[in-house]
């Protein structure tokens, strides 16, 4: 029935090309819901859970419905299982908040070698999500790989903004986030340059830095390794269908009255675009055959959920996903153009074969529109887990190519035919790449520096990422 769905729904003469694509998507929605497997007298598995135990699967699904629908109702949250607490399991990398304002808590991870690459690595990662994706458990950890590997790490951990906080900017990221942490970093680790590196929408911030920078005559940057971001968003994949006029002035009167918004409202519209893994069959599991969800730390980490300011969050869905302005010539900051190709700092993209947020076509067009050395991968994953494919993870493969700067640009199906998969994680290779440009090996830094007023304030992981 879904292929009969998607047949009919494909683009056609005279149909605009979003058009079928939202009704393709709602066709999907719609039998994801009827689906047999959903109904306790059509799904094999549930019959046979209730007449091995007497229906106590049925008992102990109520159960677990009637507690998630209190949480609902009440916006409570479930504290984290035992063995995955913040600080103590996950996020338990050692180090110091160097740099505190209103916005975000700067991190410096403590050197576990007497040399390091000179030049320091400046974390940017997302505001719609808790940093601690990439300092998750201590053998998943990216930050505990980096500073195991001879490199001094600095992290960015985003406030979760309240009501009061609705009139933060895409500016204000840019200006109290990412260049206020590069002053702090360059004032501990003074007379180099940083190697830069952002995540999801924390990487399209730093797009638009290093643009800036680079048109403003800043060289503080020594490279930019971007992770599952989007400069460009014309493919940007089914958050998309989400998108248009009408729906962006129905979500800026909601954050209006909100101040933000809220964690359940973004929650439920990324559940959607995989409605079938990430509702039904977990409810399935949960309501029908009574297994409670195994506790997991990337689980965890996704249960943890953040808001997003109001202005900024209507700022990034109509300049960026609705109009396009970055790549189009019409992306101002400060009044003034920004041009991704005037980014001449060596350039590290990831791309994940299963990203729905931020598909990896859409993240292959950063070679479009850059005209420095870029070296692009695209690794087996999605959106998270991609990332998070630390050597020894099973099953991982992945691509990678190198483009010298000035190259001709290959579009994507001809560069994916062009490269055949290597088995392992992709990590190593960016290691190499980092040192590469990460300057000669030094005596590890002091932790912060208190004549620049950058003295340590407290342990990592820091008190932001315990705002809910």
């Amino acid at each position: 029935m879904q292929d009969w769905w998607d047949h009919a729904t494909e683009p056609m003469r005279g149909l605009r090309k979003g058009d079928a694509e939202r009704t393709r998507f709602l066709a999907r929605q719609m039998l994801d819901l009827i689906a047999p497997s959903n109904f306790p007298m059509l799904n094999p598995e549930i019959i046979e859970a209730t007449r091995k135990t007497g229906g106590q699967n049925l008992t102990e699904g109520m159960a677990h419905f009637a507690h998630d629908m209190h949480k609902t109702l009440t916006g409570q949250r479930d504290p984290a299982p035992e063995g995955y607490q913040i600080g103590k399991d996950l996020a338990c990398t050692p180090g110091q908040v160097v740099f505190r304002n209103d916005l975000f808590e700067l991190i410096q991870y403590a050197p576990q070698t007497k040399q390091v690459q000179e030049r320091p690595i400046l974390i940017v990662p997302a505001w719609i999500m808790k940093y601690y994706i990439l300092d998750l458990s201590p053998h998943n950890s990216m930050v505990q790989y980096l500073v195991s590997q001879g490199f001094t790490v600095f992290m960015i951990s985003w406030c979760n903004p309240t009501a009061q906080q609705a009139g933060l900017s895409l500016e204000d990221y840019r200006k109290s986030g990412v260049l206020a942490a590069l002053d702090a970093v360059c004032a501990i680790v003074p007379d180099t340059p940083v190697q830069a590196v952002g995540y999801c929408l924390g990487g399209t911030m730093l797009a638009i830095t290093a643009a800036t920078m680079a048109r403003d005559g800043d060289a503080r940057l020594g490279s930019v390794t971007l992770m599952a971001a989007q400069v460009e968003f014309e493919e940007a994949g089914e958050l998309l269908l989400f998108l248009d006029e009408s729906q962006i002035a129905f979500l800026e009167d909601l954050m209006w009255e909100q101040g933000y918004l809220d964690r359940p409202q973004m929650a439920r519209a990324f559940a959607a675009i995989r409605a079938e893994d990430l509702i039904y069959t977990r409810n399935v599991q949960r309501y029908f055959l009574g297994r409670d969800d195994l506790p997991s730390d990337i689980g965890v980490w996704n249960a943890d959920t953040t808001r997003m300011p109001a202005r900024m969050h209507s700022e990034y869905l109509r300049a960026l996903f609705l109009e396009n302005r970055l790549t189009a010539g019409r992306f101002a900051v400060e009044g003034r153009v920004i041009a991704l190709k005037n980014i001449s700092a060596p350039l590290f993209v990831i791309g994940t074969e299963t990203d729905h947020i931020a598909p990896w076509r859409s993240v292959y067009k950063t070679q479009l529109f850059t005209e420095s050395d870029l070296t692009f991968v695209l690794t087996k994953g999605g959106h998270n887990g991609g990332i998070l494919s630390e050597p020894g993870h099973k099953g991982r493969h992945y691509r990678m190519s190198h483009r010298p700067e000035g190259a001709l640009y290959i579009g994507p199906d001809a560069w994916l035919a062009r490269h055949a998969p290597k088995p392992g994680s992709w990590w190593p290779d960016w290691v190499a790449w980092l040192r590469a440009n990460g300057g000669a090996m030094v005596p590890a830094p002091a932790i912060g520096t208190q004549e620049k007023g950058y003295a340590p304030l407290m342990a990592a992981p820091g008190s932001y990422v315990f705002q809910s």
